[in-house]
């Protein structure tokens, strides 16, 4: 039998309670009706008892009997016994309380009898020889039943305390089991590539600990597995590196010996396949340090202005040489606490190198790349603005897999460049977003933080950063 719904709705929790209340609430229910019918004949033994010995006593008696007034408050209210004394005619003599309206039983005995819609409980007792008197006795039976209820309810009070307070343990419990199992899966949740860690098993449940260390065992595989791609990453990126220089030298060598104008076109085309070949090494060797490197570089409050000016210095070179525009714009004004983030230096460097070098091959010669800085309610963003062809919408989705390049860009590039900027960015709680240009071709590639929604076009930034004005060729 299966205690757990299928679907979405499958919960251990729910499952727990939905299982375990009805069953207190039963054994509940079940306990008071037990305690009912055993108080309810406890009572009735009881009472019946000093019924029979009320009425013998007073049937025994030869002389005329005399019986003391019995308010009907004591009755109802205190269950009382009333006395009635019947002659031999069927009249009553005597009678502790008046009217009562019982008729004379015809046979000794106890007896139920309704009378003006009342319930009573009777004992006649056998008549003595010697007077011919007949005795009988009644009491309440609202009152008994009255007091047997109060008398199981007395019993009863410490399960019906007890009960909602189980309940509230049972649920205390499985909510402190749900947040354990919540907070394996929230642990299991930070696991990527870059940093796979085995789960602790300190505050496992014994039931799924054997989960937890399959889990476990599979992120060991999975690690190792990942540690020996980035190995032949490396490996094969340093074998690469050395022939390719080798023979990028070879081909400067034969260009020199070779007269001017003899295989130019030729000897162009096999020079930029053999940098070609360079930067793709360069680049598998930037992504394995990368990967290599993850979450070892220590977290530090970060300027992003500052390190958006080193990035820039460190490719003002390749803007010269395209004879491109780059530069930085800071929505202004802006505190400095707002241009802080916590991150290793290192991954934001990468993120940002990678989508200005982007933007920078792919920009036109004579094009501008615009870095800006804003503040959203959830922290700093910074965009990458180029006047590039842009992306195709339906490729945005895939140019930040690994070797993937847009078909029919006129641009080679190694395929690499943003999946490291995407790498590096998730590592600093980042995250890339890519949209073109409303105004003109162009793309626009946003680094913000992970919580914000992605923005839509917005106004021109109020200046350029002070200190730091275009940089043009």
């Amino acid at each position: 039998m299966h205690i757990l719904s299928s679907g979405p709705m499958c919960s251990l929790r729910r499952a727990l309670l939905f299982w375990l209340v009805p069953l207190f609430l039963v054994v509940g229910a079940a306990s008071a009706c037990f305690s009912y019918w055993t108080y309810n004949r406890m009572v009735a033994s009881f009472m019946d008892e000093q019924m029979q010995q009320l009425g013998d006593s007073l049937a025994q008696r030869e002389d005329r009997i005399a019986l003391p007034p019995v308010a009907p408050e004591r009755v109802h209210k205190w269950g009382s016994y009333i006395a009635q004394v019947w002659n031999r005619d069927g009249q009553i003599e005597a009678a502790s309380m008046t009217p009562i309206g019982a008729p004379m039983a015809r046979t000794p005995g106890f007896h139920d009898v309704t009378v003006d819609g009342r319930h009573w409980r009777l004992y006649a007792a056998e008549p003595s020889a010697g007077s011919g008197h007949r005795v009988q006795i009644l009491q309440s039976g609202e009152f008994r039943r009255h007091l047997a209820v109060e008398r199981a309810g007395a019993a009863l009070a410490p399960v019906l305390i007890l009960l909602p307070l189980a309940i509230l343990i049972l649920w205390g419990v499985a909510a402190t089991l749900s947040r354990e199992i919540q907070a394996i899966g929230r642990q299991a949740a930070l696991q990527d590539e870059n940093s796979i860690r085995e789960l602790p098993m300190t505050r496992v449940p014994a039931e799924i600990k054997p989960l937890v260390a399959s889990f476990n065992s599979l992120l060991s595989r999975l690690r190792d597995a990942f540690d020996t791609q980035r190995r032949f990453v490396q490996d094969a990126a340093h074998e690469l590196r050395t022939p390719i220089t080798a023979v990028g030298l070879q081909l400067e060598n034969v260009c020199r010996d070779m007269p001017a104008g003899a295989c130019q076109e030729s000897m162009g085309q096999l020079r930029a396949g053999v940098d070609r070949a360079q930067r793709l090494v360069d680049q598998l060797l930037k992504l394995s340090r990368n990967e290599a490197r993850a979450g070892q570089e220590p977290v530090v409050a970060v300027d992003l202005q500052a390190q958006v000016h080193q990035s820039i210095d460190g490719l003002i070179a390749l803007a010269d040489q395209r004879h491109i525009d780059l530069g930085m714009e800071v929505d202004s004004p802006l505190p400095a606490t707002t241009l802080m983030l916590r991150c290793a230096a290192g991954d934001l460097r990468s993120a940002l190198d990678n989508l200005i070098e982007n933007a920078l091959r792919y920009t036109p010669e004579g094009g501008v790349v615009d870095v800006r800085l804003s503040s959203t309610a959830q922290g700093p963003a910074i965009e990458v603005v180029d006047t590039g062809p842009g992306i195709p919408p339906d490729q945005l989705g895939r140019v930040f897999d690994r070797f993937f390049r847009v078909p029919g860009n006129g641009t080679r590039g190694s395929g690499l460049g943003l999946s490291i900027a995407q790498n590096a960015a998730q590592r600093c709680g980042l995250r890339i977003v890519l949209r073109n240009r409303q105004d003109r071709s162009g793309l626009v590639a946003r680094l913000e933080p992970v919580a914000v929604a992605v923005a839509s076009e917005g106004a021109q930034p109020a200046a350029r950063a002070v200190g730091k004005p275009a940089l043009a060729s």
